[in-house]
């Protein structure tokens, strides 16, 4: 753990080259912009805490009152949400208590976007804050344009038909890589060979004992 409003001013100041580089006024309205949590546990830069940190106490037992330090938690789960804007599921490790802020602000998107820089108190939810504002300016420059329920048809139709078209690219591919599964057809040697071979059968099962081959003739002296 650590207080990470300070060091995180530590270490923008020591970037920046000093506080003398720094013009009147600039570090207060950098002070806003940094989480004003003073307490973070090293796991929480992995993930969405909402506030929720490691707490110490005491347990006290019942009879003599004697007092143990003692630890808790927070309740982490490791879920999958979805991103409208990034249009893919965000795997990422969030409390109970952030899924219940999440809920409650209408998605993932929402809860980033609505949230405060001072009260995002993990890197990793500065990372996830600052891209999905960047996405959402961009969407928001954009024209949107709707299309009759015929031509979504045709779209739909020419998208099947290259995914078709794909599919037969990757299946050539393979068979390129590891080998056509295709019979090939024989050569013009090969039919000949073979046709050879058929003859000398047919001739064998006749009952005749004469081969496709000549022998030498041998004159008597």
């Amino acid at each position: 753990m650590a207080f990470r409003s300070r060091e995180m001013m530590k270490k923008l100041v020591k970037k920046i080259g000093g506080d003398q580089n720094l013009a009147p006024g600039v570090k207060d309205q950098l002070k806003k912009w940094v989480p004003d949590r003073k307490i973070v546990m090293g796991r929480a830069n992995r993930g969405l805490f909402a506030g929720r940190h490691i707490q110490f106490g005491n347990r006290v037992s019942e009879d003599g009152g004697n007092k143990t330090k003692r630890c808790w938690k927070p309740n982490v789960q490791e879920k999958r949400l979805f991103s409208y804007i990034l249009d893919r599921q965000i795997r990422v490790k969030v409390t109970t208590h952030a899924l219940r802020c999440i809920d409650k602000a209408g998605g993932i998107d929402e809860y980033l976007l609505k949230t405060p820089h001072h009260k995002m108190d993990t890197e990793m939810g500065l990372f996830w804050k600052v891209k999905i504002e960047k996405m959402y300016q961009d969407l928001g420059g954009k024209q949107v344009v709707f299309f009759a329920p015929e031509d979504e048809a045709s779209f739909e139709e020419k998208f099947n038909e290259l995914r078709l078209e794909q599919k037969a690219g990757r299946r050539d591919a393979r068979r390129k890589m590891y080998g056509s599964s295709a019979k090939q057809e024989p050569t013009k040697d090969e039919t000949d060979v073979g046709e050879a071979s058929q003859l000398t059968t047919s001739r064998n099962e006749d009952g005749s004992s004469h081969t496709d081959f000549h022998e030498p003739l041998v004159a008597n002296a």
